[in-house]
């Protein structure tokens, strides 16, 4: 180590937060559960649950906690898939959310809705938490090989109205 830098602390040098180290975590609570004849695949660690209730808090507060900001349509998506990705029910995000603004779908939110999902490649139902509706997505080429949802089953249809969405189609 070069002189005059001293190590910044001791979970660095521990490296339990590491990405590795809480995957061998889950994997050896999996295995013990396994053998031990116990199941828990409903619950979440400690450290995933927390960070569960704190985006569904964010989400439902409207603010960023750490700096109190407000979130921004990008926050949002964010959030709502991190939570549809942890297993969070879309009933939960509903009853968090207050209801979009349903946004008009011109060419240029076409276009935007299209290279968000190339970059980031969000979960259909999450685009209906900020009022992009199914016939947006369709037109910019979201969802499976380019085509829409069907409206009756993944529930897009009524999501602009009702703030929610349905079934991840893609």
């Amino acid at each position: 180590m070069p002189a005059g830098v001293k190590k910044t602390g001791r979970r660095d040098a521990s490296r339990r937060g590491s990405p590795e180290a809480i995957e061998k975590r889950r994997a050896a609570r999996r295995f013990n559960d396994l053998l031990a004849g116990e199941t828990r695949t409903a619950r979440l660690d400690g450290r995933t649950e927390k960070k569960r209730q704190r985006l569904l808090k964010e989400l439902k507060d409207g603010q960023l906690r750490a700096s109190g900001k407000g979130l921004k349509p990008i926050d949002i998506l964010l959030r709502v898939d991190e939570l549809l990705a942890l297993g969070e029910p879309l009933v939960a995000l509903k009853k968090a959310l207050k209801p979009p603004r349903p946004v008009v779908s011109s060419d240029e939110v076409v276009a935007g809705v299209k290279q968000l999902h190339e970059a980031y490649g969000f979960r259909l139902e999450a685009y209906a938490f900020v009022g992009i509706d199914d016939a947006t997505l369709r037109r910019a080429g979201v969802g499976k090989a380019g085509r829409a949802m069907d409206p009756k089953r993944a529930g897009l249809a009524s999501a602009s109205r009702s703030g929610g969405a349905g079934r991840r189609a893609a």
